[in-house]
């Protein structure tokens, strides 16, 4: 009996090993590619800048790379002379711009969600500026803002009779309002089309107890609108805010971060370093001290985001 079951057990198929995929992996697998091209596309590449730019690598010794640590940084911190006042600039234009993208594109969204006809052929138009890369804009505006055959010297003359020559792209206030203007014609449809989105999915049940309740039209914006579209300001003002950096192409064309450095922003400024000054570590230490400011002000917004989801939930 015993020979013949191990001549059974012999004789009996050898089972295959099967691979049994679990569904828990399925998210894992689907984004597997994803996180692979953006370790070698960006991940590697920001890997050799951050060893760049603790080395004195400049194109000129590019054969003969020392580290020195973080004297880039350094020198850029408390010795360049440049920096803070262009970090101020650059802090100024974003909020400047970010908040003011938010107040017109909170009142176009608000004007668009009432449309009861034509909307679809008006939000055409309003992402039209969305289609134009930055550096057709920034040369679309600096024609505009020429002192000598701009489009805007040119109106003030028709509207004043009086032939106006203001530099707008040389003097140091208005060269920077140029840029701003350029900057939320831009981008205010971006905001908008968020906006919009967040108030057509806005819950209509509060609005028809404040109805009831004989709320006025600025006491339902303020009390209700606002707090349940605060998420959607939030995530709009961060994508905006680290979106901004597209102002490079505009700054560089309209004004090149000139005269004298008078509307230069971070942007073009790493730029002048690395490329027109031949500092290429010291423009990618200033790269990554511009990424860690971007990455704290996302960290907050986000953090903002967050909370008022959280308050939205306990609130339900």
């Amino acid at each position: 009996m015993t020979d013949a079951a191990e001549i059974g057990k012999e004789a009996a198929p050898k089972k295959k090993f099967e691979f049994q995929f679990n569904e828990k992996h399925l998210p894992i697998a689907l984004i597997l590619p994803g996180i692979i091209i953006i370790a070698l596309v960006v991940g590697l590449p920001m890997l050799y800048s951050l060893y760049l730019s603790v080395t004195d690598f400049t194109f000129t010794t590019a054969k003969n790379v020392h580290f020195i640590g973080l004297q880039n940084y350094y020198t850029l911190l408390f010795k360049d002379k440049l920096f803070w006042p262009v970090f101020g600039r650059t802090i100024l234009f974003t909020t400047l711009a970010v908040n003011l993208e938010f107040i017109f594109g909170l009142a176009i969204a608000q004007l668009m969600s009432r449309l009861i006809r034509g909307q679809s052929l008006a939000r055409t138009l309003m992402m039209m500026p969305m289609m134009f890369a930055p550096i057709l804009v920034g040369f679309q505006f600096k024609w505009f803002f020429n002192a000598q055959i701009g489009l805007v010297n040119n109106l003030l003359y028709t509207i004043t009779g009086k032939a106006h020559m203001i530099p707008w792209l040389i003097d140091k206030g208005l060269g920077f309002l140029t840029l701003l203007v350029a900057e939320i014609w831009m981008s205010t449809p971006f905001m908008a089309i968020i906006l919009e989105a967040g108030i057509l999915s806005l819950p209509l049940e509060p609005f028809e107890a404040a109805d009831i309740d004989g709320a006025t039209g600025w006491q339902k914006f303020r009390m209700i609108t606002m707090p349940l579209l605060m998420p959607f300001v939030y995530t709009a003002m961060a994508i905006r805010s680290l979106d901004i950096a597209r102002a490079y192409d505009v700054v560089n064309i309209m004004t090149g971060g000139g005269p004298a450095n008078r509307t230069e922003l971070m942007w073009t400024y790493v730029n002048r370093l690395a490329f027109g000054g031949q500092q290429f570590a010291m423009g990618t230490a200033m790269s990554y001290i511009t990424v860690l400011f971007s990455f704290l002000f996302t960290f907050l917004l986000f953090r903002n985001v967050l909370k008022s989801r959280w308050a939205g939930d306990m609130d339900e």
